[in-house]
């Protein structure tokens, strides 16, 4: 992963209505999380919801799908993986 990605990725959940909203997303699973459901769960504003999930779209954590008049936020595991190896991938790679 390229260290602009993740940083953008990284900013992006180091806002704490963010952060939550991914992990709330994260816990629900692969098919998603509607989005009045995470609005009800977080008591977020759906105007500010939607700015939030806008953002963690904009950086790829996070896809949306639509179903009738339902619309879902999944979160990406391939990229959630892809950051979190990019943290570790030089764990203790300087020690003797």
């Amino acid at each position: 992963m390229e260290i602009e990605i993740a940083a953008k990725r990284l900013a992006e959940l180091g806002h704490s209505t963010r952060l939550k909203i991914f992990r709330y997303l994260v816990r629900g699973g692969k098919q998603g999380v509607p989005v009045g459901e995470i609005q009800a769960a977080l008591g977020v504003p759906g105007s500010t919801l939607s700015h939030h999930i806008t953002r963690l779209v904009s950086v790829g954590l996070v896809m949306q799908k639509r179903d009738g008049r339902t619309l879902y936020c999944v979160p990406q595991y391939k990229e959630l993986d892809g950051l979190i190896a990019f943290l570790k991938e030089e764990c203790c790679i300087n020690e003797c």
